[in-house]
């Protein structure tokens, strides 16, 4: 696995938000490696195309082509953390605890984190895990 990959970079994807280096090279990387995700990736992916399906910038045809289109990366979801650690990373670095699941486990496997999410990657700067990209 060469990074942990969060909801953010996928959802930019799938709504074609400005062209942001952190996108493509994430998307370019999956071509020759695999990324990790915590279990809430999968709703959290799901939960932004119904919202922007709702908001119109989304139809559920464009939502399920997507779907297929993410089903073909290679993206392992991995098992559940330790709910001390989560608690305490998030508590610490003031996050939610989806954020915090993602820090939690590129610091648990060793990889660097993908992610838009200015105060993930702030907190993840503080917990020595290297930002994807970066």
């Amino acid at each position: 696995m060469s990074f942990v990959i969060d909801a953010s970079i996928v959802a930019g994807l799938a709504f074609g938000e400005a062209p942001n280096p952190k996108i493509a090279l994430a998307i370019d990387q999956l071509a020759v490696t695999d990324a990790m995700a915590p279990v809430l990736f999968f709703f959290e992916v799901r939960n932004a195309l119904v919202v922007n399906e709702r908001r119109g910038r989304a139809t559920p045809e464009g939502s399920a082509a997507f779907l297929r289109r993410l089903t073909g990366l290679p993206i392992t979801l991995a098992p559940l953390p330790d709910d001390e650690q989560l608690m305490a990373l998030a508590r610490e670095r003031k996050l939610t605890v989806y954020d915090a699941a993602y820090l939690e486990l590129a610091r648990r496997e060793g990889l660097p984190l993908a992610t838009l999410d200015r105060a993930l990657e702030k907190a993840a700067v503080a917990e020595g895990v290297a930002l994807f990209g970066a």
